[in-house]
C-alpha cells in the first residue's frame, strides 16, 4: 500500500466539514467516520474511478455515485480497499450520491469508512455533485473575505499601537489579543524583553524530556513559554550549533555541518515537527511535537571541503507544544531579536498578522539598538548636559553637513511623513516642528527635489556652522516657496561684501540698521522683499502675510531708515548691511 502523502494545500482558506454539513439547502447527512470539527476540506472531486489514488491531491471531498461498484453478493474486500485508497491518496471525505445507481448507501461502504476513519456522507438525490462543489467554492469565498477582513483590521490596530509612547509593549498587547494567546519579544541573548497576553493552558502530559543530541542540553522543556524561547533560538543567527552529528541520531543537525553517511541532512537544533519554510495562511496545524531544549550558541561552522553549501538562516519557524502553537519571527534588523508567539489553535491569517507585527517591532528595535541609533542617543544626551556640539558632531559622522528645511505642499506634515522625507534624503535626524521639517544630512548626500515638497538647503557647514546653516535654509525654503521652485540651494559664492573686514563690515550694518533695531519683523520683511527683487505678492507668499502687510511694513522701514528704497544704490546698501547684520 502507497504512503499516505500530505495535502498540496491551495492558497485559499479551507472549509469546516461541519459547515458544509449546516448548509440546509445540500442536506447532506455524515453517516461514518470521525466528527471532529476540526475537518477541513480544501476542494471537492468527482471521479467514478475503482482507484482515485493517481487522481487525488489530497484535501478532497471525493464525490461518487458508486458507479464503480461491482456487482456481487460479498463486496467488503472491495470498499475496503478503495477507501484505503482515499485515505492513502489523503482524501478528506467520501460523498455518496444516492441517485441515480443506488437508493442506499451500501453498508459495507459504512463498515469500510468507519473502520479507516473516513467521514462518509450521503448526498441526497436532489443534490447534484456541482451543487455540492459549488457550496465548497462559497464557503471558501466567504473565510477568505473574513480572513482579509481580519488582517485588514489587524494591520490598523497594529499600526495605531506603533505609533504610541510605548510602542513596542503596544503592539505586542495587539497581536496577542488579535491571535488569542501570548506574544513575547527576545533580545538577543535569549531573554524576554517585553510579553503581552496569557500563555496557553498546557496539554496533559506536554512536560517532556527532549532527545539529547548535537548541541542540545539535556534540561527538560517545562511549559509552553519555555519551548517558545527555545525555539527562538532556531531563527536567532548566533545559536547554531558546530557538534558534528552522531550518526545514530536521526535528528536534525546544524546547516553548514556534513552530516555523518547514511543520515538525511537536517536544520541544527530545532525541534522535531518544527517547520522551516514561510508558512502560508491557509496552512494546516501541525501535529503536536516534543519541542526541544534551548541550542547551545556557537559560531557558524566551515563546510567541509566537497560538502553541499549551508543552508540559508530560517526567518520563521513552528511546532506545536500539546495543542498550543508555536511560531517565532527572526527580526530583520539582524540584531538577533526574535518575536515568539504562542496560540490555543492556528487560525487563516495568523502568519499574515505576526508577519507585520514582525516588520513594526523591526523598526522599533532595530533603529534603537544599531550602532548608529546609540551614536545618535549619545550625541542627544552629551547636547541636553551641556556638550557643545563641535564635540558631539563626530558621534553623528564626519564631515560636513547640510541643513534642509522641507515644507509639504499640501496639508501640514506629520511624524511619518517627516521620517519618509528623512529616509528620502538619506538621513534619519529629522526635526517636525509645526509646519516645517528640518533634516540634517551629510554633505556628500546632495538632496535632490521630492514630490509633494518645497526644500530649502544651507550651504555645508562645520558643526559649528550650524546654526547659521539653519537660517540659511530657513531663507532658501521662503524663497524657494516664493519663486515656487522645487528646491533652492543657498548660494555660497564668494561675494563684493567678503572684500571688506568682517569687524568694519559688522560694524557699518549695525549703524545702517539701528533704526530697526528690536522690530526683527521689520527687518525679516525688507530681507525678504530685497532678495525677491521689490515683489509684494513673493514677499508676501515667502513670509505667510498679506500683500498689504508687506507694503506697510516696507513703508515703516523707509521711514525708520530715511532712505528711499527705489534707489538700486540704497537697495544694494541696504542689502550688504541685511548679510552682514
Amino acid at each position: 500500500m502507497p504512503e499516505t502523502i500530505t495535502p498540496a494545500v491551495p492558497p485559499t482558506p479551507p472549509v469546516t466539514l461541519s459547515a458544509l454539513l449546516a448548509r440546509e439547502d445540500l442536506g447532506l447527512r455524515q453517516i461514518a467516520g470521525p466528527t471532529d470539527p476540526g475537518i477541513v476540506i480544501h476542494w471537492a472531486h468527482t471521479s467514478e474511478m475503482a482507484d482515485p489514488y493517481p487522481y487525488l491531491l489530497g484535501g478532497e471531498l471525493l464525490l461518487t455515485a458508486g458507479v464503480h461498484i461491482p456487482e456481487g453478493p460479498d463486496v467488503s474486500a472491495y470498499f475496503d480497499d478503495y477507501v484505503s485508497r482515499i485515505v492513502a491518496a489523503g482524501g478528506a471525505a467520501l460523498g455518496f450520491g444516492l441517485a441515480p445507481v443506488h437508493d442506499t448507501v451500501p453498508p459495507a461502504l459504512v463498515a469500510a469508512c468507519e473502520s479507516r476513519r473516513l467521514p462518509l456522507l450521503e448526498v441526497p438525490p436532489q443534490t447534484t455533485f456541482s451543487g455540492v462543489a459549488r457550496a465548497v467554492w462559497q464557503l471558501m469565498a466567504q473565510a477568505r473575505l473574513a480572513e482579509l477582513r481580519r488582517v485588514t483590521e489587524a494591520q490598523q490596530s497594529l499600526a495605531a499601537a506603533a505609533a504610541r509612547q510605548d510602542p513596542v509593549p503596544s503592539v505586542l498587547r495587539q497581536l496577542a489579543q488579535r491571535l488569542g494567546g501570548r506574544a513575547v519579544l527576545y533580545g538577543p541573548d535569549g531573554t524576554e524583553v517585553a510579553g503581552a497576553g496569557r500563555e496557553p493552558a498546557a496539554s496533559p502530559g506536554a512536560s517532556r524530556e527532549p532527545a539529547v543530541g548535537a548541541g542540545v542540553s539535556r534540561e527538560p522543556v517545562e511549559g509552553a513559554g519555555a519551548a517558545l524561547a527555545a525555539l527562538a533560538g532556531v531563527v536567532r543567527p548566533a545559536a547554531r550549533t558546530t557538534t558534528p552529528p552522531d550518526p545514530t541520531d536521526r535528528r536534525p543537525h546544524a546547516p553548514g555541518t556534513p552530516p555523518a553517511p547514511g543520515t538525511r541532512p537536517q536544520p541544527a537544533a530545532t525541534p522535531p515537527g518544527t517547520r522551516l519554510t514561510p508558512i502560508t495562511s491557509s496552512a494546516r496545524p501541525q501535529a503536536a511535537a516534543t519541542p526541544s531544549a534551548r541550542p547551545q550558541p556557537a559560531a557558524t561552522p566551515s563546510a567541509a571541503p566537497g560538502a553541499p553549501p549551508p543552508r540559508p538562516q530560517p526567518s520563521s519557524a513552528t511546532d506545536a507544544f500539546g495543542a498550543t502553537h508555536l511560531a517565532v519571527y527572526a527580526l530583520g534588523a539582524g540584531e538577533g531579536f526574535v518575536l515568539g508567539v504562542a496560540t490555543p489553535r492556528r487560525e487563516p491569517g495568523d502568519h499574515t498578522i505576526a508577519s507585520v507585527a514582525a516588520v513594526l517591532l523591526t523598526l522599533l528595535t532595530g533603529e534603537h539598538q544599531s550602532g548608529a541609533g546609540a551614536a545618535r542617543s549619545s550625541a542627544l544626551v552629551r547636547l541636553l548636559l551641556g556638550a557643545p556640539p563641535g564635540e558631539v558632531a563626530p558621534l553623528l559622522g564626519a564631515g560636513r553637513w547640510l541643513v534642509v528645511h522641507a515644507r509639504p505642499e499640501a496639508q501640514a506634515p506629520d511624524p511619518v511623513a517627516a521620517s519618509a522625507l528623512g529616509a528620502a534624503l538619506g538621513s534619519p535626524l529629522v526635526d517636525l516642528g509645526g509646519d516645517v521639517v528640518r533634516v540634517l544630512v551629510p554633505a556628500d548626500r546632495e538632496p535632490a527635489p521630492q514630490p509633494g515638497w518645497t526644500l530649502g538647503v544651507s550651504a555645508p557647514a562645520e558643526p559649528h556652522e550650524w546654526p547659521a546653516a539653519d537660517t540659511q535654509a530657513a531663507r532658501a525654503l521662503a524663497r524657494a516657496r516664493a519663486t515656487r521652485a522645487p528646491l533652492l540651494r543657498h548660494a555660497a559664492r564668494p561675494a563684493l561684501a567678503d572684500l571688506v573686514p568682517p569687524a568694519d563690515a559688522e560694524t557699518h550694518a549695525r549703524s545702517l540698521l539701528a533704526p530697526l533695531s528690536g522690530q526683527p519683523a521689520l527687518a525679516e520683511t525688507l530681507r525678504s522683499w530685497l532678495s525677491l527683487h521689490g515683489s509684494w505678492d513673493r514677499t508676501a507668499v515667502a513670509l505667510g502675510v498679506h500683500r498689504n502687510t508687506v507694503r506697510q511694513r516696507i513703508a515703516r522701514c523707509a521711514g525708520l531708515l530715511g532712505a528711499d528704497l527705489d534707489d538700486p544704490d540704497v537697495r544694494m546698501e541696504l542689502w550688504f548691511a541685511l548679510r552682514r547684520g
